[in-house]
């Protein structure tokens, strides 16, 4: 007898690649699901009895193809088909998928799949539905509970995402490598959306709170494939180093803990020490990108015994050449806090004022802003941008964290002067 708890993680590791090769077959998203679903039935019926095959993921792709051609003919939507020499389950056919499956481009199937889930036509919430649906195999009613809807909106979300992903008409033809590097790049942006989305969660029950481990897994499946994409290692290195802040992000309350008042025992150091080879190795291909160099930020403060030793000047050059490689208001947001460190909250303020017309509606932005007023005793404009924090924020973490703030502003007001 076999394990069902293996069956079910060998499914779970085939199904990119699985999936992959069998949406380049039918060149269908549902029909390759479908497929793929066929052929995961089959193997929970018969691998207990019968025990695994030798490669689980050439069996699933050629069970599954099968099944669908079964499905395809029945329904009649197709008019060519392989020749069925090709498609019979002769005596060794097995073996036959295995070496057809190695010399296949497989590489390229699985980012296709997650590529697919990239159109920029998506909202970045339906390419994270759609990524976590097709891509990780979670079910419909487990990502509703994550975005908080209902079963039914959440269907009808991802197969509208299906139906436009559909249209796009995404060529299946192999990438040339100026191709494959634009994929990889949208591919990754996705990934490092599903692991912020899991990230942002201050209730390790919640059910989007497992998101950052499934970008996790899916960086490092991308990273398998291309194991010498230094932008890949990168990104793994910064959502390694940032996910091992994860027990000390929340205090018992659920309250924020911001990062230089963390216990930074409860820091992961496998975690780190896993991310900082990482970035070393990346950083020895001389070819800097935007995750390696965020990385590199993390990787600073993760050095640090504790927070008075934080290298700010590090940091700073170091958001200096992220501005450089990827111009943005939000880049220039988070080295404010660096220049307030540096030259005080005045030169951080003066930096950031030009920035509330395209970040008038980021919780961060207005949050930053009246912790730097507030340093500078400006009590009321501090109220007025903490107030519009609050109705900005994201969760009640977020709220809550303000209003301690505004509430510590009003202890400092009421607090008698020594004399």
């Amino acid at each position: 007898m076999t394990d069902i708890a293996w069956i079910d993680l060998a499914l779970a590791s085939a199904r990119p690649k699985a999936l992959g090769a069998l949406l380049r077959y039918f060149r269908n998203l549902d029909t390759a699901e479908e497929a793929f679903q066929e052929a995961c039935l089959r193997a929970i019926r018969t691998w207990p009895e019968k025990g695994p095959p030798r490669d689980p993921t050439a069996w699933l792709i050629f069970v599954g193809r099968n099944s669908g051609i079964d499905s395809v003919r029945k329904r009649a939507k197709i008019q060519a088909l392989p020749d069925e020499d090709v498609i019979s389950d002769t005596e060794d056919a097995e073996s036959d998928s295995v070496e057809r499956l190695d010399d296949s481009n497989y590489r390229d199937d699985i980012l296709r799949l997650l590529f697919i889930c990239c159109h920029p036509d998506l909202p970045a919430t339906q390419q994270i539905a759609l990524a976590l649906r097709i891509v990780s195999g979670l079910s419909v009613p487990q990502i509703a509970r994550a975005f908080l809807v209902s079963e039914s909106a959440m269907e009808q979300r991802i197969t509208r995402a299906k139906a436009r992903v559909a249209k796009a008409g995404v060529p299946f033809e192999t990438p040339s490598p100026q191709e494959r590097a634009e994929r990889l790049s949208i591919v990754s942006t996705m990934i490092y959306l599903i692991f912020n989305e899991g990230y942002s969660q201050a209730d390790p029950r919640h059910e989007a709170a497992a998101f950052s481990d499934e970008a996790i897994r899916l960086a490092r499946l991308m990273l398998h494939i291309f194991p010498s994409e230094p932008e890949l290692m990168g990104l793994l290195a910064l959502m390694l180093l940032q996910i091992s802040r994860r027990p000390a992000r929340f205090n018992a309350g659920d309250e924020i803990v911001l990062l230089e008042d963390q216990d930074r025992s409860l820091w992961n150091r496998p975690f780190i020490n896993e991310a900082l080879a990482l970035l070393d190795k990346a950083l020895r291909h001389r070819q800097p990108a935007p995750y390696q160099i965020q990385a590199a930020i993390a990787a600073v403060h993760s050095r640090a015994k504790c927070a008075e030793d934080t290298d700010w000047v590090e940091i700073d050059l170091l958001y200096r050449a992220l501005e450089r490689l990827q111009p943005s208001p939000v880049i220039t947001l988070n080295r404010a806090v660096v220049v307030s460190k540096l030259q005080g909250a005045q030169d951080a303020l003066d930096l950031i004022d030009p920035l509330g017309e395209k970040l008038g509606g980021y919780f961060y932005y207005h949050g930053l802003r009246g912790g730097l007023l507030k340093q500078l005793g400006l009590t009321s404009q501090a109220r007025e941008a903490f107030d519009r924090a609050i109705a900005l924020a994201h969760s009640a973490a977020e709220a809550a964290h303000i209003r301690r703030q505004i509430d510590k502003m009003q202890e400092e007001a009421t607090q008698p002067i020594a004399k």
